[in-house]
C-alpha cells in the first residue's frame, strides 16, 4: 500500500481504512467542541499540530533521517498553512456551531475546487459540473436557512474553510506527486506548529498554568484530538494506496453521518429534516462533482490525502 507509486487493486480494504478515517474526523470535531469548554482554541489547536508533528518525526526517523528530507520547502509551508487555516476555521466553527451542518457546508470542498479550477487555472467546466455548484451552494443554504437559529456569523466559519480547503487540494494536486506523502505529513503538523508558536507565546494564555491545572481527562481529549488528527490523515493515505480515489469518493460522505451521530451521543445534536435535505443535496451534488474531479484527473489522487475538514 503505497501511496507514493498509486492506488493498488484492493477496494475494499481502500473503502474500509476510508471509512476509519470519515470516524476519526467526526470523533475529533466533536472533541475539540468539548475540549474547547475547558481550553482555549488557540492552544488545542497548536497542540493538536505538535501532536503530528512529533508522531510522524518518530515514525519518519524509522526509516531514517533521508525520510524527513524535502526538495520543495516552499511548497510544504504554503501546503501547511493553508491546512492550519482550515483547522483554525473549522476548530473555532465546532465551538458555535452543531458538528453536522458544519461537516455538511465544510463538504462544499469539491465544488470550490471546480470552482477555483475554473477561475485561476482557467479549466473548462462543463454544464453538469455548473449544475452540481448551485445544487451544492442550494444544498448549504438549506442547511444554513437564512433567519433561522443556525444563520449568523458562525456560518461563515465552515464557509471560510471550505474556500482555504479547496485551494490547499489544488495545491497538492499540482505538487504532492514530487514528496513523500508521509514526509509532506510530517512537514504539515511541523509548519502548523511553528506558525502557531508564535501566537501561542504572545497570546496572554498562561499555557504551563493551563496544562498543570487540566484535568486527566482533559489532558487525554487533548492526546486524543492530536490522534485522531494524526492517525485520520495516515488511514487517507492508505486508503488511496488500496484503490482509485473515484472509488472512495463517495465514501468520504459518511463523515456527515459520524458527525451527527457523536453529536447526538455527546451534545444531544440532531438536524431538523430541513438539515438532512440540505445534507442530502450536499453529499449528492459535491461526490458528484469529485468523482468526476479523480475520474479526469491523470496524475496521482493526492488532493485527497487530507480530510475534507483537515483538521
Amino acid at each position: 500500500m503505497n501511496a507514493v507509486t498509486g492506488p493498488g487493486q484492493r477496494p475494499w480494504l481502500g473503502i474500509s481504512l476510508l471509512l476509519a478515517a470519515t470516524l476519526c474526523f467526526a470523533a475529533m470535531d466533536n472533541a475539540v467542541r468539548h475540549a474547547g469548554r475547558f481550553l482555549p482554541v488557540l492552544l488545542i489547536l497548536w497542540l493538536r499540530y505538535a501532536t503530528q508533528a512529533g508522531v510522524m518525526a518518530i515514525w519518519l526517523l524509522r526509516q531514517g533521517p533521508d525520510a524527513m528530507r524535502t526538495a520543495h520547502p516552499r511548497f510544504q509551508a504554503a501546503r501547511g498553512a493553508l491546512l492550519l487555516a482550515t483547522s483554525a476555521f473549522s476548530f473555532v466553527a465546532v465551538q458555535h456551531m452543531p458538528v453536522a451542518e458544519f461537516t455538511a457546508i465544510n463538504m462544499l470542498t469539491p465544488v470550490l475546487v471546480t470552482l477555483l479550477a475554473a477561475w485561476l487555472l482557467k479549466e473548462r467546466v462543463s454544464v453538469l459540473r455548473w449544475s452540481l455548484v448551485l445544487g451544492a451552494f442550494a444544498g448549504a443554504l438549506i442547511v444554513m436557512r437564512p433567519g433561522s437559529s443556525l444563520f449568523g456569523w458562525a456560518v461563515l466559519l465552515p464557509l471560510g474553510g471550505a474556500v482555504t480547503y479547496a485551494s490547499f487540494q489544488l495545491l497538492t494536486s499540482k505538487l504532492a506527486a514530487l514528496e513523500n506523502p508521509y514526509t509532506t505529513h510530517f512537514y504539515t503538523g511541523l509548519v502548523g506548529t511553528l506558525l502557531l508558536l508564535p501566537v501561542v507565546l504572545a497570546s496572554p494564555l498562561d499555557v504551563d498554568g493551563l496544562l498543570l491545572h487540566a484535568s486527566a481527562l482533559t489532558c487525554a481529549l487533548i492526546a486524543l484530538i492530536g490522534l485522531l488528527g494524526t492517525g485520520g490523515h495516515l488511514l487517507l493515505i492508505l486508503a488511496l494506496g488500496c484503490a482509485p480515489a473515484s472509488r472512495l469518493v463517495p465514501f468520504m460522505y459518511v463523515q456527515i453521518a459520524n458527525a451527527a451521530l457523536f453529536g447526538w451521543l455527546l451534545f444531544g445534536d440532531l438536524p431538523d429534516r430541513w438539515g438532512w435535505i440540505g445534507m442530502g443535496v450536499i453529499a449528492v451534488c459535491g461526490g458528484t462533482t469529485a468523482w468526476l474531479n479523480t475520474r479526469h484527473r491523470s496524475g496521482p489522487p493526492s488532493a485527497l490525502n487530507d480530510d475534507p475538514v483537515d483538521d
